[in-house]
């Protein structure tokens, strides 16, 4: 894993989420900490968030890339919100989606403009990747 940004490079700004009902958010507080770990600025807005909020947040702390943890099955639908609404608000900032996603949802979320998905077990240097990748890629 690479360790931390230059000081010639601003640490990345990532804000992490959990969207909707879903209560589980172990998994994301491990991300938050791989990240901080990697040098990564990290904004954690937890569970229950709306796809509005995580929005506003962006806009306010500027984030380079948005982290969402889905476990409940929603996300085909959250996912995709999620990457219109920040379309919709004039943002480009990727979207990383981590946790239960089946494989053969994989490919519907990167049409929807999901950046990376990443699923259980992902190492620290596949979530530093994905995020770091996610954010060099953007346009």
């Amino acid at each position: 894993m690479s360790g931390p940004p230059s000081s010639e490079t601003p640490p990345l700004r990532v804000v992490l989420a959990k969207l909707g009902f879903d209560g589980h958010d172990r998994g994301l507080r491990v991300v938050a900490r791989l990240l901080r770990d990697a040098g990564c600025e990290v904004i954690y807005l937890g569970l229950r968030q709306s796809v509005d909020n995580v929005v506003a947040v962006v806009e306010q702390e500027d984030a380079d890339a948005v982290g969402l943890s889905m476990h409940n099955a929603g996300h085909l639908t959250l996912a995709p919100k999620m990457v219109q609404a920040l379309r919709d608000a004039g943002l480009d900032t990727p979207v990383v989606v981590g946790g239960i996603i089946p494989d053969v949802d994989v490919e519907p979320l990167r049409q929807a403009g999901v950046a990376a998905i990443l699923g259980p077990g992902a190492s620290a240097e596949e979530v530093v990747h994905a995020v770091r990748s996610a954010v060099d890629s953007t346009p």
